[in-house]
Order: structure tokens, then sequence, then C-alpha cells
């Protein structure tokens, strides 16, 4: 299981691609080598974490920390984030 996204990556990802990293502790080992492996491409990624960002913030590009412990506060928090990204992709894909 821990290596499950990063061999995803590996055989997906491009340099320059982008891996957008979800992680309520920030310690989730599948993440984590997920995003290794990402940055072993020379790919760009950005983190939304919770807590302090836990082992996965040194590793992204980006951090995005949720600062809360309380594991249904960071994903909706995430939740927020992401809905918020997908609605200014389609607004910049409607112009």
């Amino acid at each position: 299981f821990d290596s499950l996204f990063s061999r995803q990556v590996e055989a997906l990802g491009s340099e320059g691609d982008c891996l957008i990293a979800f992680s309520t502790s920030g310690n989730s080992e599948n993440i984590i080598q997920a995003s290794i492996s990402a940055k072993q491409q020379n790919m760009s990624v950005i983190g939304l974490m919770g807590g302090d960002g836990g082992r996965l913030k040194p590793l992204v590009d980006m951090p995005i920390i949720v600062p809360s412990t309380t594991t249904a506060r960071i994903q909706e928090a995430h939740m927020l984030i992401y809905h918020w990204w997908c609605e200014m992709l389609d607004e910049v894909a409607d112009d």
C-alpha cells in the first residue's frame, strides 16, 4: 500500500507536471512516497496537510497547512480549497 501512489506517479508523471498531495496528518507513508517520486521526476508538489505538516511538509514546493489536529476540520478545509481550485479552473476554461 505504501507504494501505490508512487508507482502511479512514476508511470504517469512527467517533468513539469504538478502533484497535489492530500494528507490529514502529513505523515501518510503512501503520500510521502508519491511526493518523493514526483520530486525525482522534477515535478512540482503542492501539499495540503493538517497539524504542523508532518513529514510531508519539507517534501513539497507549496505547503498548505490547516492548523488543526481535528481530522474532520482538516478534511473540510481541504475540500473547500479543492472546490475553490475547481471553480477557478472552470472560470479559466470558460474564457
